[in-house]
């Protein structure tokens, strides 16, 4: 029985199907989901260029700890997740709580601790994974494009994806596979984050609610988001100008602002050589 009663806690765990959450809960996995993005996208860590798929993106899902692993048992891919949406003006919304998980057996031993970004990239993308379960793989008309940390490169292939899945992990397993996994709105962490009830849509898509915590999340979302980072160069310097003024059929030099005229020249005949 106590083996058991492990191994429902330990399921409970990786599948994030925790029930209410706890005052606290869900600002702590917004602060830890604005700090993934931080470190998967900053510090020369974007080695798939993740970045610039962002800018693209019209929602992103951030999952800021995957954990996976087992001894005889695998729980699958599980774990508390936020999901935010992008406005025509490409500013970002508040946060939609959501539970990535699965589950299979296997005789099968490694641990994995993931941070996993979750780009989509377009309204089709969105209204599938708006709905409150979503199965990656399920949708035969959604493209889903996954790929690992040590691969470099990947982003070549991932032209025309519905959703781009990038992960930065640790451990024994050599990347995330997110077919089969199951998408699972947290109606009870929505609520208690806003103080009402609301759903994905209220949140994503209408805009309707705000909670400042999520302040430092969409600030980090708008830096690397935004592809406005780099400075402008300086404008070139203005050609020098000519004015209509002609001697012998060619313009008379007008000197650039600031720069002092040449002394006139005149012009006289030569004496005959002797």
């Amino acid at each position: 029985m106590r083996r058991f009663m492990l191994l429902c806690l330990t399921l409970a765990g990786l599948a994030g199907c925790g029930g209410t959450p706890n005052q606290g809960e869900e600002q702590g996995l917004v602060d830890r989901a604005a700090l993934s993005v931080q470190e998967m996208l900053g510090g020369g860590n974007d080695a798939l260029n993740a970045a610039s798929m962002l800018r693209r993106a019209r929602g992103a899902l951030v999952c800021p700890q995957v954990f996976r692993g087992g001894f005889f048992f695998v729980g699958g891919e599980g774990g508390g997740c936020v999901l935010v949406g992008r406005d025509a003006a490409g500013g970002w919304s508040g946060p939609a709580f959501y539970t990535l998980g699965s589950a299979s057996f296997g005789f099968q031993m490694g641990v994995q601790d993931a941070q996993v970004l979750i780009l989509i990239m377009n309204d089709r993308a969105m209204t599938a994974v708006l709905d409150s379960q979503f199965k990656f793989g399920a949708d035969a008309a959604l493209t889903v494009a996954t790929y690992g940390g040590g691969v470099q490169g990947a982003t070549t292939g991932a032209v025309g994806a519905d959703i781009l899945a990038f992960s930065r992990s640790r451990g024994l397993y050599g990347g995330i596979t997110l077919e089969g996994s199951l998408l699972s709105q947290r109606s009870e962490w929505n609520r208690g984050y806003y103080g009402r009830d609301v759903g994905g849509r209220d949140i994503v898509r209408a805009m309707s609610v705000n909670n400042p915590g999520a302040d430092p999340l969409r600030s980090v979302l708008m830096r690397y988001g935004s592809g406005g980072g780099a400075a402008r160069a300086p404008a070139p310097a203005a050609p020098p100008s000519y004015s209509s003024n002609t001697l012998g059929g060619a313009p008379a030099y007008q000197p650039p602002s600031g720069v002092a005229a040449p002394s006139r020249v005149e012009s006289a005949p030569l004496p005959p050589l002797r």
